[in-house]
């Protein structure tokens, strides 16, 4: 069962031919708030929310799967400077501005009320450990309920749905990258009926751990994320980037509405 009328009451546009949620970082808070207290009508599943940014809207138009995937979410934010900036121009409900997950893991973690809990699963054994540790020294008002890392077997899953069924978080934020911590939760959406909200949170647990690094603020601002993120990991993304780029400038600027 899909949350049918708490999608249509997200103000939303088309970006790059994706429907992206018209939010802003403090609205998207709101609206985690909103679910884990019980305020959104006729909540039928966990709030499932995930992100897009150049290289999903490129993989989106190309993957008839993973854009399947997408359609089951809830709400989807922009991560991406071009997308808030594309939005504004071609657009008549532009996003307010990017939602980055580390962003929104920061917010969330300050703003939401607290002894609000989380349950955090991905990135390898000694990356989720380290920040499953940073998260508790540097958000004391959240609790932590557990973590696992995101390299589980078929019997590692089932043991994870267990103990969340038995935790209940409030949010379970999901780091497995694109296309699989989507997949995981449309899998496993049946058995998520504890959890409030779930967010797909891509590389969010590198970054709490320390392992990567972010761009300078002003490279954010003018959506150079990914050519900061290139010059640490060539062999890894600069191909990622060479094609997925030029697409998604494409579709930002023909299929936006």
């Amino acid at each position: 069962m899909r949350n049918r009328e708490i999608r249509d009451m997200i103000p939303v546009c088309t970006l790059g031919g994706m429907i992206s949620a018209s939010l802003s970082r403090r609205e998207t808070v709101q609206l985690i708030d909103d679910a884990i207290a019980g305020r959104l009508p006729n909540m039928q599943q966990p709030l499932f929310m995930t992100s897009s940014n150049g290289q999903v809207i490129s993989m989106y138009a190309r993957d008839p799967e993973l854009r399947e995937l997408f359609q089951q979410a809830d709400v989807i934010s922009a991560d991406g400077q071009p997308m808030v900036t594309v939005s504004r121009l071609l657009t008549s409900r532009p996003v307010p501005d990017r939602t980055s997950t580390t962003d929104l893991f920061d917010d969330a973690s300050l703003m939401l009320p607290e002894g609000t809990t989380y349950f955090m699963f991905g990135a390898t054994a000694d990356e989720i450990e380290r920040a499953a540790q940073t998260v508790r020294e540097r958000y004391p008002r959240i609790r932590l309920l557990g973590y696992s890392h995101g390299y589980l077997d078929a019997a590692g899953e089932a043991a994870l749905l267990d103990d969340l069924d038995r935790l209940r978080p409030d949010i379970l934020w999901i780091g497995l990258g694109v296309p699989r911590e989507q997949a995981f939760v449309v899998r496993h959406m049946e058995r998520l009926g504890s959890v409030k909200v779930i967010k797909t949170s891509g590389g969010l647990f590198n970054f709490i751990s320390g392992s990567r690094r972010r761009a300078p603020a002003w490279m954010q601002r003018m959506g150079l994320e990914w050519l900061y993120r290139t010059a640490l990991e060539p062999r890894r993304l600069a191909m990622r980037y060479i094609v997925t780029n030029p697409h998604s400038l494409f579709l930002l600027l023909t299929r936006t509405g």
